[in-house]
Parts: C-alpha cells; structure tokens; sequence
C-alpha cells in the first residue's frame, strides 16, 4: 500500500494516514483498536488474518482474550453496514476474520491548494529564520506569530517548533534585564524546544535549541550535554559550535568560539564571546585583538545586518579604561552609543552598561555632577540595574535580584561610591568568597575591567579574586 493511499469499500473512505473513516464525507467515529483492526483487515481484503495477528496488532502489548476480539469485530459489523446489509467482515471458523467488502484504492493527488499552502508555511519558516537572525526586536515578535501559524499548519513538524521556541527565547531576552522579565515566554520556549527534540531526536537544530533555552533558564549542565548532542549529530553546523560556546565557559568556550569562527569567519557573537574568556583570564592585550578581530567584519552601519558588533565596542572601552586610556575608552564608549537605535535587542542593555562606563570614567576625572548624570542615563534604560544603583547608593536588590556574586559586587560599588577604602577591600573578600562558593560558569568574568571598582589601582586588594577568576576560566 504506498503512503497517501484511501481505501474506499461500499459508501465508506478510509485515510490510513490520517487514521479516518468516512462515509458519504460524513466522519465515522471509532475507537483507537476498532480502527486498528478495520486498517488492518481492510488493507488485506479477500485475506484471511488470524485471531493472534489481530489481537497483536490492536491490542499491542496488552494481554486479552479471543472474546476481545470478537466483540470488536462485532462493533465494526454493526457500524459498518453495506448498502445491500451484508457484513464487511466475515468469519472464517478456527481461523480468523476476512475483510469481504470489495475495496478499491485510490491514490491521494494534492490539490494546487495543497501545494501552494506547504511551499507558504517552507517560506514562512525561511523569513522567520531570517527574522530571527538579525536580532532585531520587532522582528523577533514578528518571528513569533509567523512560527506559531506554522505550528498550527503543521503540528508534527520538528523544524516549526524549533523556530517558534527560538522566537520565545529571544523574546524572553529582550526583557530579561526587566523587574519582570516574560517568563512565560521562556516557558513556551522549552516546551516547544523538547517537543521539537521528541518528534526528531536525529535533528541537530532541535537539540542547539534546547540547549539555548536551558541555559537561560539556568540549567547549565543540562544545556551543554544538549548542545554538545546537536554537535555530534551536525559537527559542521556553525551555529551548533556557537550555542555550546554560549552555555560553556573557560577553554570549552574559547575552543567552541574559535570553532565557529572557523566554519564562518567574522561573526562578532563569537570573537566577543572568546574575548569574555580571555578578559576573565586577564589576558587584556589578547582580548582587545579578538575584539578589534570581530569589528574588522562587522557592518555597524548596516541595521539589516544579520550578525551585529553591538557590545564589542563597549568591552573594548573598558579594557582601554582599565589600561588607563580614558580619552581611548569614550572613543569606544561612544561607538557603543551609536548603535543603540538600531533595534538589536540587546542595544538597551548595551547602552545601559556604557553610560555606568562613562559615569564611572566621569567619576575617576572628579567630575561627580556628570557621573550622577551618567548611572541616571544607566537607570533610564535599565532601571533594574545593580551597579549603577548601588554607585547611587540605592539598594541594588530592590529592582532584580542577582547572583550572589553580583550581590557582593554591588556592595563593593556602593563602598567606592561613598569613597569607603576598607569597606571595600572587606567587599573584595566576599566576592572571593562568592567565588569560591559559586558553580563552575562565568560569575564575575567582567571584574578585571570593571570601571568603578579600578582592579589595577590597588592589585594587592583584588590578588584573591584575580586568582579565582584566571582558575575558573582555565
């Protein structure tokens, strides 16, 4: 029986793909067994079939007796009658049942309709792809609802929900700074992320997918066996080798990121995401290059770019700071600034991290006016943020609740916005002690360049801390 086929007997058309009967167009119900049996017997008319093939068939692993059986085949006698009032079926003594009705095939021709509705919803799925790509926000939402229709098209379709949980990520991303971020959003996304891992679990790209939603939900073991698994079964997938760097952290992320950049050269996610490592190491000089690396491609001009540079002039800016490079670094910081309104949907946070640089930059030349006026500029993008509320002397908890890594940051920012020397240096140990106590990732990886705290302007109070860090991302 080729795949598509009906069977159509009497007044009565059977779908066995789609597991439906029909009679006169009009749907007739039966049970998940009594249909077993009718698909069975009907795709073998003429053919008697014994009472052990049928009961296995049906019943499965389910141990019944004989008179199961023919208690079901009478239901089907019953509710499908032929037009002359003979049976369908038709007992053979001691031996089985045979489908007697005459049965013609028929094969299944899609309709333009058809057609045209399965290249829409590939076409669908290829701009919300692209969509999604840009990282832009308003696409990403666009990308959404092009998935979700995709979805309801086409349920089984692994690739439709891989696209409809990346949309859900991202838009969970897009506020994940927020007081409240959508978590319902992420939720969706790890729901249709396992579904597209369920309905084919040979398909790389369910299994990256996954693991990006884990690790935002913040199962970072299980999110890098996921993007290690999307690996195995596409090693040559770029974006693969990217989500593991992604999830990962120390040599994991370094070598993963150069992978990436080997399968596709210039794209700035993966030289900033090998330069965090680097800054966490504090091999600055080696850090700057991968960043300068990671511009030398880039297209900040370009709004319709599918991979942006947003945040690499910022880091950039704060290992200038950190070297002593003031004007250097607001050059940088300035770069950053511009490309705030390009829509990427991280340019808020970005911006929001560069004013706190260039009110910390302020602060060190004595100007405090302009650096109140600066982590304001911070708050005004994200108010939930730490740092720039705790340089205020604000609770920094009292918006978003971080890590405890974070925590003991945020104390140590307060102690040198009041200029608090020894509250500080008590901070520093606390920090350590964070690290010390926190599970294997990249807490604290920005704390070499941080541009209020000045690692380098008292090396003796941040040498525990530096070490920590250099261990962590080994």
């Amino acid at each position: 029986m080729a795949t598509g086929d009906l069977l159509s007997f009497g007044p009565y058309l059977l779908d066995l793909d789609a597991r439906r009967l029909t009679r006169d167009d009009a749907e007739v119900r039966l049970g998940s067994r009594h249909l077993d049996l009718l698909c069975l017997l009907a795709s073998h008319p003429g053919q008697v079939l014994s009472k052990d093939v049928l009961i296995e068939r049906a019943w499965r692993d389910v141990a019944v007796t004989t008179g199961s059986l023919d208690q079901a085949i009478h239901i089907l006698r019953k509710t499908l009658p032929l037009p002359d009032g003979a049976p369908c079926i038709e007992t053979q003594a001691r031996s089985g049942y045979r489908f007697v009705a005459g049965v013609s095939r028929i094969q299944r021709r899609e309709s333009d309709a058809a057609i045209d509705a399965v290249l829409e919803t590939h076409r669908a799925w290829i701009d919300g792809r692209a969509a999604l790509e840009t990282l832009k926000g308003d696409a990403v939402i666009r990308a959404r609802a092009v998935f979700e229709r995709v979805v309801r098209r086409t349920p089984g379709q692994a690739a439709a929900h891989v696209g409809l949980a990346n949309a859900c990520a991202l838009q969970f991303e897009m506020t994940r700074t927020d007081a409240q971020p959508e978590r319902a959003a992420l939720d969706v996304a790890h729901r249709h992320a396992r579904e597209a891992c369920r309905l084919d679990p040979r398909y790389g790209e369910a299994w990256a997918t996954l693991g990006f939603v884990l690790e935002r939900i913040g199962r970072c073991d299980d999110a890098m066996a996921a993007a290690r698994q999307a690996i195995v079964l596409e090693p040559d997938n770029w974006r693969h080798h990217l989500r593991l760097s992604a999830a990962s952290w120390g040599e994991e992320r370094l070598r993963e990121a150069r992978r990436t950049l080997t399968l596709l050269p210039g794209l700035a996610m993966a030289h900033w995401l090998a330069a965090s490592v680097l800054v966490a190491r504090q091999a600055l000089p080696e850090a700057e290059r991968e960043l300068v690396a990671g511009l030398a491609d880039s297209h900040d001009g370009d709004h319709s770019s599918r991979f942006s540079s947003v945040a690499l002039h910022w880091l950039l800016g704060l290992i200038a700071l950190a070297a002593g490079d003031a004007p250097r670094a607001l050059e940088w910081f300035e770069g950053e600034l511009r490309q705030e309104h390009g829509g990427h949907l991280y340019s808020r946070e970005c911006a929001a991290n560069t004013w706190y640089a260039i009110a910390a930059t302020r602060r060190r030349k004595g100007d405090l006016d302009g650096a109140q006026a600066g982590f304001h500029e911070c708050l005004r993008r994200v108010p939930t943020h730490p740092f720039a509320r705790a340089a205020l002397g604000m609770d920094p908890s009292a918006a978003h609740q971080g890590s405890a890594v974070d925590a003991a940051i945020a104390k140590a920012v307060a102690c040198v916005g009041r200029d608090d020397v020894q509250g500080c240096d008590a901070e520093a140990a606390e920090i350590e002690r964070a690290l010390m106590e926190a599970t294997t990732g990249n807490a604290g990886w920005l704390l070499p360049v941080d541009p209020m705290l000045n690692l380098p302007s008292r090396p003796e109070t941040w040498l525990g801390v530096c070490g920590w860090l250099r261990r962590r991302a080994a």
